[in-house]
């Protein structure tokens, strides 16, 4: 049960002062989500972005794209868009150094014409963008008289907005919300806090959400480097909750002679690398340790993970129980099924397959024999979770792609058996301090070298207006015997507006090239249908295959040679590393284009030019973050897993160790959390909603 302290802040944000039920809806919008509305906690962990300084006042010739500014300008000309269009209305403000644009969507002239009457002084606050050459302000955050201006405080915070709430309505129920605020205990270490002269928690969040400065939000503010510490150690303990509760369950030993190994060893036709090598011992020595294994296999794309996994689970079979492979999509769990079947059946190993598009017979056969044991292996997706399937004797569980599922799924399929041991794998290599963030409970095997045989891929990239040079190299290919993958734009954060991108490649690719040559996939196709059109280009039967990035993760076709990216500028580092690893896979030299619409920003042009240079994921990961910030690394949009409130990795990365020793510190002195700072750190993980964790605690 969350403490009766922290009631006023769970409370949702309707019962504060000032919001009623259109604000209230306003708020849900900007901080709620489907399964609950805003609460006054959001508002408080919804931080000011930035500060309007007026103390500053700029002419218009010395502000730069990005900056927040304050100018003294004279309206010099209203621009009305033409009737019944969409476009904005624009109204023109200079200063005798040069001038600005005000842009507003959905206002009417009569409001305009009252707010900034043409020949009138106004003084304007906003962020200055750079359309086309030109300065613009899009939606300023204050318009007022200098005689107005002159009653303003020099310093006034910027929140991310949502339609229909100001920046100003967000700063005024904010400071409602921190009058709510109750009297916390003091969690962190006294010596500590004095050592970094970091303030209260609570005057940390005043001094964010009341700033008296722009040094506020510096990223070395005492203010700031304080709440992001909070949530770190948030963070780390629960990690190591959980790390301690699952060594805490007793292990069984998860090896045996090692007969299995090596018969799957003799029928690989390669040789294992020294990284394969090494992961391998580290697994087995786990795997005999009457501790439960927790342990990340990190590996490029390509470097040879599954087999790695595959060696771990005929261990966990060579000692007499089961072992099971959860993959994150359909696609992936028949392509594992596919390559490891045959593998295992040569050492005698039986394996079934279970996704959640088996049904009737097949569905009950899969069921029974996993029940019975004679399904020594079983691979599958997120359907191995369900309360229908039981396990005779699961042994280990690996987890790929574990991104893709929440923190506490991989506990799930472990719970299906008794002393399990956990393998999370990912193909997406990731940078030291997130892996401290988000598997700060792991041990962590590295795979950094390509199998023998994976010739490098050359990467090239070309502006879009030269689609028809790509079109005509791609014929060249596809006469020669070439296989090419298309990938199509993120056009949105909708898959319908994606999927309109890509089927329109299609047909002209179709229109070009023949309709048997080119087959589509994307995410909104049935399962049965995703299967076939990837057999068809498997086969060769299609050798264009035009794609969204439900290609990113795993689909394996070594004759594909050619990989071709539409506005490879929208998408991320990893996200065009991970793509690009789907060529290269065989002996063919590989080919990789990255078509772009010039001009090129500056973070774009760096990502470019990053791929150019090198096929280091690891690398490439470092730099993504360092481009893009961990939000995105790792698809936290998309899965369960936490991005961060009050941190900023890419700033804060040096706690990330502090907050990781403290927490295993506590967990060695107070395994119970039952002195007064153990009771402290109780309300902190109920702040930060790591409840999970305490649940951990109870269960003893």
């Amino acid at each position: 049960m969350r403490p009766a302290l922290l009631d006023p802040l769970f409370a949702t944000a309707t019962g504060l002062p000032g919001v009623g039920p259109r604000m209230g809806a306003l708020f849900n919008r900007l901080l709620g989500t489907p399964e609950r509305e805003a609460r006054v906690v959001d508002l408080l962990f919804h931080l000011p972005h930035g500060v309007i300084d007026r103390s500053r006042r700029p002419a218009i010739r010395d502000t730069r794209e990005g900056d927040i500014v304050t100018l003294t300008v004279r309206v010099a000309e209203h621009r009305p868009p033409a009737r019944g269009g969409k476009a904005p209305f624009r109204v023109l403000v200079e200063d005798g150094t040069g001038d600005v644009t005000l842009v507003f969507f959905g206002m009417s002239q009569g409001r305009l014409d009252k707010m900034l009457p043409l020949g009138a002084t106004r003084v304007v606050s906003g962020t200055i963008a750079v359309w086309e050459g030109f300065r613009q302000m899009v939606h300023p955050d204050r318009i007022m008289t200098e005689e107005e201006a002159e009653n303003q405080p020099l310093i006034e915070p910027v929140y991310g907005q949502t339609e229909g709430l100001t920046s100003r309505a967000i700063a005024r129920i904010a400071h409602a919300a921190l009058d709510r605020l109750p009297a916390m205990p003091e969690w962190q270490d006294g010596a500590w806090l004095a050592r970094e002269k970091f303030p209260a928690f609570a005057e940390a969040l005043a001094a964010l959400h009341r700033p008296e400065s722009v040094a506020a939000f510096a990223p070395e503010s005492a203010a700031r480097r304080r709440l992001a510490y909070d949530e770190l150690l948030a963070s780390q303990l629960a990690l190591a909750l959980m790390r301690a509760s699952h060594r805490r369950a007793a292990g069984r030993v998860n090896a045996g002679d090692g007969r299995l190994v090596a018969a799957i060893k003799a029928a690989l036709p390669f040789a294992l690398t020294d990284g394969q090598r090494q992961a391998v011992e580290d697994i087995r020595r786990d795997l005999v340790e009457p501790q439960r294994m927790l342990r990340l296999l990190q590996g490029d794309v390509g470097s040879g993970k599954t087999v790695v996994a595959l060696l771990a689970m005929a261990s966990a079979v060579e000692a007499g129980r089961q072992a099971a492979m959860m993959a994150p999509t359909d696609i992936l769990a028949r392509q594992h099924f596919a390559r490891l079947e045959p593998l295992a059946r040569a050492a005698g190993i039986s394996v079934a397959l279970l996704t959640g598009r088996d049904k009737g017979t097949a569905r009950a056969k899969a069921l029974k024999a996993i029940e019975s044991g004679e399904a020594q292996i079983v691979i599958g997706t997120h359907a191995l979770f369900q309360e229908s399937v039981a396990f005779r004797d699961l042994g280990l569980a690996v987890i790929d792609e574990q991104h893709r599922f929440g923190v506490h799924q991989r506990f799930a399929l472990s719970r299906k058996g008794d002393g399990v041991d956990l393998l999370v794998m990912t193909a997406t290599p990731i940078p030291r301090t997130l892996v401290l963030t988000f598997f700060g409970d792991m041990d962590v095997s590295l795979l950094k070298e390509k199998p023998a045989g994976r010739q490098p891929v050359d990467t090239r990239a070309i502006p879009l207006d030269r689609l028809h040079d790509v079109v005509d190299g791609l014929r060249r290919a596809l006469e020669r015997g070439a296989r090419a993958y298309w990938v199509c734009p993120l056009v949105g954060e909708s898959e319908t507006v994606d999927l309109a991108a890509a089927e329109e490649r299609f047909a002209d690719l179709q229109k070009i090239f023949g309709p048997d040559v080119v087959g589509l996939l994307h995410g909104k196709m049935s399962g049965r249908d995703k299967d076939a059109a990837m057999a068809a280009f498997q086969r060769g039967e299609t050798r264009v295959l035009v794609a969204t990035t439900v290609i990113e993760v795993g689909v394996d076709v070594p004759e594909a040679t050619i990989m071709v990216i539409e506005h490879a500028e929208r998408f991320g580092l990893a996200q065009l590393h991970q793509l690009r690893g789907r060529i290269g896979r065989g002996s063919g030299a590989s080919t990789c284009l990255l078509v772009y619409k010039a001009p090129l920003g500056e973070v774009s042009k760096a990502r470019i030019s990053i791929m150019r240079e090198t096929e280091d994921g690891f690398r490439i990961a470092e730099e993504d973050l360092r481009l893009r910030g961990e939000g995105e690394i790792l698809g936290t949009r998309q899965s369960g897993t936490p991005g961060f409130l009050l941190a900023r990795i890419e700033e804060d990365a040096d706690l990330l160790p502090v907050a990781r020793d403290d927490a295993r510190l506590i967990l060695e002195r107070d395994p119970d959390l039952a002195t007064a700072r153990g009771q402290a750190l109780r309300v902190l993980l109920y702040l930060f909603e790591r409840d999970e964790a305490i649940r951990l605690l109870r269960a003893g």
